[in-house]
């Protein structure tokens, strides 16, 4: 039975959400704040945490960076609980880390379906470790990518994005299939947040950027600067 972490300070909806997911079958827990959450992170690792952004020792977005800074919880997918609904706001949590998010307040069917779909894409995933095409290398282990050996700093998101691409490197990625792997959605109006990271990917990568081509009205592919 899948563990699943649930960090919310406010009681009625920390019920709500570990109602719902006992029934559907899921062994919960739930913590009021940051402090007691990590204490437990130490005894036993879950499945997935449902983070709430808003709380009293500490905000949900820090508790996402911790997460990603440490080697034992960088893969733990992360769900943000959020009131804030501006782009702005969301895309700040999945750029920090969080792999999906949803907005208060939210059905009991949409908060079960965001955790099964989340489940699904994380589960059972043997990836390569290194990946390297032409210029571009990646060390997956230690979440570094470089361009002719020197360093690039990328966000969370763009990491992700970069990561998909080289993976399927060759072919063609749909837009669809980005947004769902990457952003957890298959929401059209995130196309803009696509757009985005593929524009700042392209330039932190430098030279190398020009190997993400875009097919119009499909998605993109990365080829080798040398491919025809």
């Amino acid at each position: 039975m899948a563990l699943i972490y649930i960090v919310e300070d406010d009681e009625n909806i920390k019920e709500i959400e570990m109602f719902a997911l006992k029934n559907a079958g899921y062994e919960v827990q739930g913590f009021n704040c940051a402090s007691v959450f990590y204490a437990r992170l130490k005894d036993r690792l879950p499945s997935l945490v449902l983070l709430d952004i808003m709380l009293p020792d500490e905000g949900g977005l820090e508790i996402v960076q911790k997460l990603r800074r440490s080697a034992n919880t960088r893969r733990l997918p992360v769900i943000l609980v959020t009131a804030k609904t501006s782009e702005l706001d969301k895309v700040k949590g999945l750029d920090t880390g969080a792999d999906d998010y949803i907005t208060k307040p939210f059905g009991v069917m949409e908060l079960i379906s965001r955790v099964k779909a989340l489940k699904r894409r994380t589960q059972g995933l043997e990836e390569e470790r290194l990946i390297r095409l032409e210029s571009i290398f990646m060390d997956d282990d230690k979440r570094a990518v470089f361009v002719d050996d020197q360093p690039v700093e990328l966000t969370y998101k763009e990491y992700e994005l970069l990561k998909l691409l080289l993976q399927n490197a060759g072919i063609v990625v749909s837009r669809d299939m980005i947004l769902d792997r990457v952003w957890g959605t298959d929401f059209e109006g995130e196309s803009r947040t696509l757009d985005m990271h593929i524009k700042t990917l392209r330039q932190k990568l430098g030279s190398a950027g020009a190997m993400i081509r875009t097919v119009r009205n499909v998605g993109y592919i990365l080829n080798g600067e040398h491919s025809s």
